[in-house]
């Protein structure tokens, strides 16, 4: 079973995607909605594949967040996907859907899409 952590402070979107995942039977889902707690759930769960809202109030973002992570020699080969409403999904398209080297996807998610681009990434 692979692991995925969710970090995004809307608790429920991080709520839907972790049932929508968790019902699939492949995946354990951890959530977290608190950005300044995300490096210490990544280095404890050991996630497959980290879920990370680019932007979130406060003083941290995940921009930052994605920085520590890869500079963490436990976790740092752990693959992110940013999810941002920062951008639109024309934006993600004409930047061949990467930020900073990072894959990311546009809010509003799609589930089904997200699920397919999980599932293709961990397959």
């Amino acid at each position: 079973m692979k692991k995925i952590l969710v970090v995004d402070d809307e608790k429920d979107f991080t709520a839907l995607i972790k049932t929508t995942l968790e019902i699939r039977g492949h995946y354990e889902v951890r959530m977290e909605n608190d950005m300044s707690l995300a490096l210490d759930a990544a280095r404890a769960f050991k996630p497959d594949l980290i879920l990370l809202d680019l932007m979130a109030p406060g003083n941290i973002n995940g921009g930052e967040i994605a920085g520590r992570i890869k500079s963490d020699p436990k976790i740092k080969d752990t693959p992110i996907v940013f999810i941002t409403a920062a951008t639109t999904k024309e934006e993600v398209v004409s930047k061949g859907g990467f930020i900073g080297g990072h894959p990311f996807i546009a809010k509003p998610v799609n589930i089904k899409e997200l699920i397919n681009y999980i599932d293709k990434t961990l397959s």
